[in-house]
């Protein structure tokens, strides 16, 4: 079914308004989630509580419960001010969004990549916003984004009355490198993980995971406790995925996680090959010097 001129879905993706117009179902149903094992993370003791409500961090340290530890979940409280955060949204909202899949919008700014063929260009990309440039300025001052240099850099808009969400997926492997940086806007709201059960042949490319510890989960693992992790973003705060949580867990946004709007700005780098000294340097050298611009 044609759905460009309702919306921006396509395939199995969704949002109220085409599931309306073709009687569609959603991919995620959450109910079914909360029926398996699940476990939310403490920022404050990088743990995580057996339980479903996102809100547990708030009891810290009077956890009850069983905790677990997965290692690969880093977030920075209040990243950015009220003050800059009022001032972010005010220049993202003057510049035009585009509509994007399970109802939300997007504002893009980075080279053309194609996984599925693997072949990396610059497009359109012309580098950031000069008015987004404090954020990434600040990266240096986290010791796990050492050497973080941004190539990707898109706005991400989920509003309640649309139904937005977000798929569970993972990051492509080929292109984009460890760290998956998140900064959220507006309102808090969570990220819930999945183990990545593997549904066809190098699935969002994980042959290219850099290191062998990495392996994905086989079908009907039972290597984890937990089937479900749930971690609150809330707002100003960075959030960022290294490691398992990033190769290992598919993640997603779930509906009714989005309370009212929620903006936020998520951050990509490019794998080592693609980086000063890779074997698929001459590729990436000129999106690599685009990528030093601001307007």
């Amino acid at each position: 079914m044609d759905r460009s001129k309702l919306c921006g879905c396509k395939g199995v993706r969704t949002c109220f308004t085409c599931e309306k117009e073709f009687n569609l179902t959603p991919t995620v149903n959450s109910e079914d989630l909360k029926k398996l094992s699940s476990a939310s993370y403490c920022s404050y003791c990088n743990l995580l509580w057996s339980g479903w409500n996102a809100d547990e961090y708030k009891n810290h340290p009077n956890h009850t419960g069983t905790s677990y530890y997965l290692d690969g979940i880093f977030i920075e409280h209040e990243f950015i001010s009220e003050e800059e955060e009022t001032m972010l949204m005010k220049n993202l909202d003057v510049m035009p969004w585009d509509v994007s899949q399970s109802g939300r919008r997007k504002q893009n700014f980075g080279p053309k990549c194609n996984f599925k063929k693997r072949r990396l260009s610059m497009g359109n990309f012309n580098g950031f916003p000069l008015s987004t440039k404090f954020v990434q300025d600040r990266f240096d001052t986290i010791p796990i984004m050492k050497d973080y240099f941004t190539i990707e850099q898109c706005s991400l808009e989920y509003r309640p009355e649309i139904g937005a969400s977000i798929d569970p997926h993972v990051d492509d492997c080929w292109i984009w490198g460890e760290r998956i940086v998140t900064l959220s806007l507006q309102s808090d709201t969570v990220l819930t993980l999945t183990p990545h059960k593997i549904k066809y042949s190098n699935q969002y490319n994980i042959d290219y995971i850099p290191n062998g510890k990495y392996l994905p989960i086989p079908v009907n693992s039972v290597n984890y406790p937990i089937d479900v992790v749930r971690i609150l973003m809330p707002r100003r705060s960075l959030l960022v995925l290294y490691g398992k949580p990033r190769y290992l867990w598919e993640h997603c946004i779930l509906r009714e996680d989005i309370h009212e709007r929620r903006v936020c700005i998520a951050y990509r780098e490019f794998t080592l090959p693609y980086l000063n000294g890779g074997e698929k340097y001459t590729e990436s050298c000129d999106i690599l010097e685009k990528a030093k611009c601001f307007w």
